[in-house]
Order: C-alpha cells, then structure tokens, then sequence
C-alpha cells in the first residue's frame, strides 16, 4: 500500500518547513542528528512522490512528528513472518521509561524558556519559532511521562508557558493551525500544573487566535473565561492584563464604552511594582497600558489614540522590541489615517512594514498591506 504521508501533511495544512521542524524536534528528542533542511526537502518529497521508501532511521521521527503510527502513516512495511518474531512478554514489550524530574532541571528548563523569551521580544519569532517548537515538546514530553508530584506540576507550569509563547509566535507568523494546537497544549498544561495564573492566562491568550479568524463573540467569551478562573486569585499584575485583553476584545466588537471601561479597570488595578517574578510572560506597566490603550482607540477609529501611543513609543524606544514596535506603528498608522493625516499615516506604515520584514510578523503584514491600499 502507498504511505499517506502527502495525504496527511496536507490534511494539517503543514507546509515542507514545518515537517523540517518537527523531524528536528523529534531528533533532537532521540539524540540524533539531521542533515540539512535541503536534504531533509529532498527526502520528504521523494516519500511523498511514492518513489522512495522511508528507511528505518526516519521512520520512528516520521511517527513522532505527526503523533501517527507508522501503520497510520502506511510507512510500517512489511511484516515479518509469525514465527520470526521473537517471543516478547507484553509487560516487557509496554514497558515505559518514566521521567525523573527534579527541582534542578525545572529550573533549567525555565531559564531556557526564559532565553527564548527574550530572544522573542528583541528578535521577533521567525527567527525563535523552531526553537520554542522544540523546547515545547521537550517539555511535553518530560511532562507526560514525569511521575506524579510537585517536580511535574513545576515542569507542567513551564510547558504552559512555553506553549503559550510558540502559540503566540505561530500567530504572529500566520500559522493559525500552530497556533491553536500549542495553545490547547497551554492550556492542558496550566490545568496540570494546578496554578491558576498559567491557565487563565492561556485561556485568555487564546481569544487572539479567535480575533484574527475574526470570531469575536467566541474570543471575549473566552477571555471572559479566563477572568472567571482567575477570580481574585491572581496578582494584580495579572488581572489588570486580563481586563486590558477584555478591552481589546470589545474594541473589536466596536463597543466602545465598554472597552474603555476595561482599560480603566485594568489602569486601577495595576500595582504601582509591575515587576513580578512569578510572571515572567507578562510585560505590563504604564507604559505598556497606554500603547494598549492607544491600539483599542485605534481599532475603534478614534484619532486620540495619537497621544497615547505617540507616548508609549517613546517609552519604548526604537529598536528594542521588534514585534511590539511593529504593532505600535500600526496602530499609529491607524490613527493618523482616522484622523485624515495620510502622510504621517503612510510613514508609519512603511516603517511597520520594514520591522515586519524583519522579525517575520506575517500577522502585522497583513495589517500594512490593507492600511496601504486604502
């Protein structure tokens, strides 16, 4: 029987690069190495042609890439004769290898999410994404596998946040698919974990995928979901992120009473230390709060929205944050062009639309091109 690779590469909707990138997550998992990406291009195109069989060194990546076995994938060939097997007892034929975390590993674990966090916020994810990809299912699989305790709920609070970061990466590339999947991912993590601040914070992250798809209703449902779980539990931090996120989700909906209200909400709950170690995922001050603020404005048409990211770039500065600066400069863009300024409108565009070459920000491309066209 042919294999269903082709078939079901394109049943995920997954391009030839991101194959690469599980196989080599996958490799990375079973210690061994890949040859180039080229290389790798070569042989997925040969095995999805029907003209080269997958030899036994790609078969057991193959499966770990698409979570399929190799009979599902139809790569499992042919099988050996009955009496050429030899006898197994199935108690040693299931056997698992358990992971043995420890207070240590957790915390390297959290210092390479930690490093790739910040490589996000300066580089953007094009250039972290299959690096996060990787360290997600590193930690997924540690995660699954780890006996019961507090080293697993630790390592499960990392997964969320990984996860979260990937998914948040993948949206901002344009990968919808990615960025759902790794964000269920989140969110089966920060249940794990049993912290309360991991799960409502993927569960409201979440609502940005449903945003872009532009599912409004379901994406303040969901955000709305996360503030019920987080209740009073969480940090100030927190919760005043979580009504900013409202805010945003009802910008969007064009309710705009409502929207402000959720920002000044977020604005009175925000603690004058917006620095919190248990948080390391979130980066929210005032400044933050106002380029927030200046973005819902903007996507409600409002040309006030001027001052307060006018403002909040200057807090930024230039350079330092690749991805946020792009969105910035939209929303500038924006809300020059509400206010009938075309030309501000169209610097701030095409300076957007420089930095979103850099840092890959196929989400912020979109945004350029419209504001472009009009």
């Amino acid at each position: 029987m042919a294999n269903q690779l082709a078939r079901v590469r394109a049943e995920r909707g997954w391009t030839q690069a991101q194959l690469i990138a599980r196989l080599r997550a996958a490799a990375a998992q079973r210690k061994v190495k890949l040859p180039t990406d080229e290389s790798v291009k070569r042989r997925i195109a040969g095995w999805e042609n029907q003209h080269k069989p997958v030899s036994d060194f790609y078969r057991p990546l193959l499966c770990d890439a698409y979570r399929l076995s190799a009979v599902e994938l139809g790569i499992a060939g042919e099988p050996a004769p009955p009496s050429a097997q030899p006898l197994v007892v199935p108690e040693l034929a299931e056997r698992v290898t358990f992971s043995r975390l420890d207070g240590g590993l957790v915390e390297l674990l959290h210092a390479q999410t930690q490093n790739i966090r910040m490589l996000d916020r300066r580089l953007g994810g094009a250039t972290i994404y299959r690096q996060a990809a990787a360290h997600v299912e590193t930690l997924d699989s540690l995660v699954r596998y780890a006996l019961p305790g507090a080293h697993r709920e630790a390592a499960a609070d990392e997964l969320s946040q990984a996860a979260a970061l990937g998914g948040w990466q993948a949206l901002d590339m344009g990968l919808t698919a990615d960025a759902w999947r790794l964000h269920e991912i989140a969110v089966a993590a920060g249940r794990e974990s049993g912290e309360t601040a991991a799960l409502a914070y993927a569960r409201a992250q979440q609502a940005y995928i449903l945003l872009d798809a532009g599912e409004l209703e379901p994406a303040l449902a969901l955000v709305k979901s996360g503030q019920t779980h987080a209740g009073r539990r969480v940090s100030p931090l927190l919760r005043a992120w979580l009504h900013a996120a409202e805010g945003e989700a009802l910008a969007a909906l064009g309710r705009r009473d409502a929207a402000l209200r959720a920002l000044d909400a977020a604005t009175t709950a925000l603690p004058d230390n917006a620095q919190d170690d248990a948080l390391p995922y979130l980066m929210l001050d005032a400044g933050y709060l106002a380029r927030w603020r200046g973005h819902c404005l903007a996507r409600l048409g409002d040309g006030d929205a001027i001052d307060d990211l006018t403002s909040a770039l200057g807090s930024m500065g230039e350079g330092r944050y690749g991805r946020a600066e792009v969105s910035l400069r939209v929303d500038l863009a924006l809300a020059f062009h509400a206010r009938g300024d075309v030309t501000e409108s169209r610097t701030h565009a095409r300076r957007a639309a420089d930095l979103a070459g850099r840092t890959g920000s196929e989400r912020q491309r979109r945004r350029i091109a419209e504001l472009l066209s009009a």
